[in-house]
């Protein structure tokens, strides 16, 4: 995050949870959520990963080893092949033609010649337009995301590579990077939809720790924060590329196809870091969290985000609570209006990773964490209920809604850094979260609805919170 000098909100509404967001493409509809279910779908707990006692696809891989790797993407092509042989048809009035050339290397091995480059030292996985072909790296990428979070990350890259081929069987194959790796993100999340379903023949997914590993992946291959989203080759920060997934889940293929350069320059968020940003001495736009000025304009911010509550007094002095538990690293009492802090906690959340510091996120995680307990307060002033899960997603809702306060020309002390939004999808993924978290802490399970949550409150403002989250 970047400080600014402080200002008043050009245009503050006078509601309690009024706030200055500006609605934008990509936000969900305002039916009542149910806090049980993602996208209509059951939170389910299960197993994730290949079904047992189902035969391999026994798909053509060229320069394959046959092992345990090559058959998991095989399977997982094929899959992916089959819905889009059910959806292309249905969806768009074409036939789906099969890809023509599957091929696995080893990136440290000698390099064979793909789609006209190397793939010594590649690692990665992609498809060729021009020859139609998948490929994967068999050596590192995929054995590392297997090992990190599961077999179906290589199924979530896979049905990515094969969104780009449906991209150009539909004839989008020439829009900016950034479109067409949010359409592929998308027609991913199409066809995960279908395999929660439990219409995939290989492979199964539950939609509360299954998904939140789709999700933790996504995390994992975002552009480095910084990365312009106008930069040749752009995939989208983790922030943006979760959304685009999660329009494809919980929606038909056609809305992938709609995403376009238009709907990019209003969504989303990546962007490159400014000369402030770059020569900033802790990290890259990141604040100490616990210094005085940086807490002061974080007051500030959230005075301005939530104009009608009776601000909260903040402290760092450990307390007794008549009326709720004292969570960390912040805590909200409603009985003397006071939001506690934990500094030592704060200050290991907001630090930007680095060596010999593995827990770290980075500013705005610590941040949001505070942010979520002030947005606790907003809800008391309106009436609402401070207990149990849609609690805790109408926080994380106001939570994004705070967060899109700092966006843009809008004037506030404190103001979105790249990689800000990235750090409120890792910090929201953890199971201890406070952002998504009621006035004891308590969550859904699915990290798929907290962020979903949170992009509401960020897209369309704090209305969708009071009318989704009810």
């Amino acid at each position: 995050m970047k400080a600014l000098t402080r200002a008043a909100c050009a245009a503050a509404l006078v509601a309690v949870l009024g706030g200055c967001a500006q609605a934008v493409p990509g936000s969900s509809t305002a039916d009542r959520q149910d806090p049980t279910k993602v996208a209509g779908l059951a939170i389910t707990d299960g197993p994730s990963g290949p079904k047992t006692g189902v035969a391999d696809a026994g798909l053509s891989v060229l320069n394959g080893d046959g092992g345990a790797i090559d058959k998991l993407a095989a399977n997982a092509v094929a899959d992916v092949q089959q819905y889009w042989k059910e959806q292309l048809p249905e969806h768009f009035g074409r036939q789906f033609k099969p890809i023509t050339r599957l091929v696995s290397y080893d990136s440290g091995a000698r390099g064979l010649n793909l789609c006209g480059s190397s793939t010594a030292g590649l690692v990665n996985a992609f498809y060729c337009a021009n020859d139609d072909t998948v490929a994967w790296d068999r050596g590192e990428l995929l054995p590392s995301l297997d090992e990190s979070f599961g077999p179906m990350s290589v199924v979530a890259v896979l049905a990515h590579e094969l969104g780009h081929a449906i991209q150009f069987r539909l004839g989008a194959g020439d829009a900016p990077s950034i479109v067409k790796e949010q359409q592929a993100d998308c027609y991913a999340g199409n066809f995960f939809r279908w395999v929660a379903e439990g219409n995939a023949p290989h492979f199964q997914l539950s939609t509360g720790p299954g998904l939140n590993q789709i999700m933790s992946t996504l995390f994992f291959i975002r552009d480095n924060a910084g990365t312009s989203a106008a930069a040749d080759g752009a995939h989208g920060d983790a922030f943006d590329r979760v959304s685009a997934f999660q329009f494809g889940f919980g929606e038909d293929p056609k809305r992938c196809a709609k995403i376009d350069v238009a709907e990019v320059r209003q969504r989303i968020s990546q962007q490159a870091f400014s000369p402030d940003e770059r020569d900033s001495g802790l990290g890259k736009g990141n604040l100490r969290v616990t210094d005085p000025n940086a807490l002061k304009n974080l007051e500030d911010s959230l005075r301005i985000a939530f104009p009608g509550t009776q601000p909260p007094s903040f402290t760092q002095r450990t307390a007794s609570c008549a009326d709720a538990k004292l969570t960390t690293p912040a805590a909200y009492c409603p009985a003397t209006n006071v939001v506690t802090l934990n500094p030592a906690e704060l200050t290991k959340i907001g630090t930007p990773p680095r060596r010999g510091n593995k827990g770290g996120i980075g500013d705005f995680a610590a941040f949001a964490e505070i942010a979520s307990r002030y947005a606790l307060a907003a809800q008391k002033a309106s009436g609402g209920s401070l207990d149990g899960p849609v609690a805790g997603l109408r926080t994380a809702c106001l939570t994004g809604t705070w967060a899109s306060t700092m966006r843009g020309d809008q004037e506030t002390p404190l103001k979105l850094s790249p990689g800000d939004l990235d750090e409120a999808v890792a910090e929201m993924l953890k199971a201890n979260s406070l952002i998504a978290g009621d006035l004891d802490g308590k969550s859904v399970g699915s990290g798929f609805a907290r962020v979903e949550a949170f992009r509401d409150g960020f897209a369309s403002g704090s209305a969708i919170c009071t009318s989704k989250y009810a």
